[in-house]
């Protein structure tokens, strides 16, 4: 799954106005930490998630982790905020962050 410029920018600017959903801190990624990832991507598939490491290169190899982890596509990564899109077809509507704000295109 690979996003177009155009698309990651304008999921940029929806993440600009999310809360994150997700929090991981130094005790690392536990099977919660990866179900709720889970559970947020299904239902919001364009979700911001923190983690709350000091240390820069621990906090990255975490995010690679929870990417590989949850087969989402790292959209945006600011300091300890970092934004994660996975496409959800049977995604509610009302609940997905890319179809409340969805511009009128409906392509993969």
């Amino acid at each position: 799954m690979s996003l177009s410029q155009a698309q990651k920018k304008a999921f940029r600017s929806i993440g600009h106005h999310l809360n994150p959903v997700v929090m991981v801190s130094e005790n690392g990624i536990s099977d919660g930490v990866l179900a709720e990832l889970d559970r947020a991507l299904n239902d919001h598939e364009l979700i911001k998630v923190k983690i709350a490491l000091a240390e820069r290169d621990e906090r990255a190899a975490m995010l690679d982790e929870l990417v590989a982890a949850s087969g989402a596509e790292l959209i945006q990564k600011i300091g300890k905020m970092a934004l994660l899109y996975r496409r959800n077809p049977q995604a509610n509507p009302k609940l997905s962050n890319t179809k409340r704000f969805e511009n009128h295109h409906g392509r993969h």
